[in-house]
């Protein structure tokens, strides 16, 4: 099974970019299957890893980042692949 892992973050004004090279530093172990780093307007970043594991694995997961840097708590969220028939 395929689970995706998605974290996101919004940066307090003026930090998008530091936000961006804070989530790039940092490193899971395991390392997952694959690993996407976007962002967005209002200085949003967001990470989405993909691991082969059930739903309900015990998955390394990106931190918080320092509270100073963002404006609100991070959302996460977890999804499993299906197929399409």
């Amino acid at each position: 099974m395929t689970v995706a892992l998605m974290w996101e973050a919004r940066a307090a004004d003026g930090r998008g970019a530091e936000l961006l090279a804070w989530v790039r530093r940092q490193d899971l172990a395991p390392a997952p299957l694959r690993r996407e780093t976007f962002r967005a307007p209002q200085d949003r970043v967001l990470v989405i890893t993909w691991w082969d594991a059930p739903y309900d694995a015990d998955l390394p997961e990106l931190p918080d980042p320092p509270a100073e840097s963002v404006t609100r708590a991070v959302h996460r969220w977890r999804f499993e692949a299906v197929t399409d028939h």
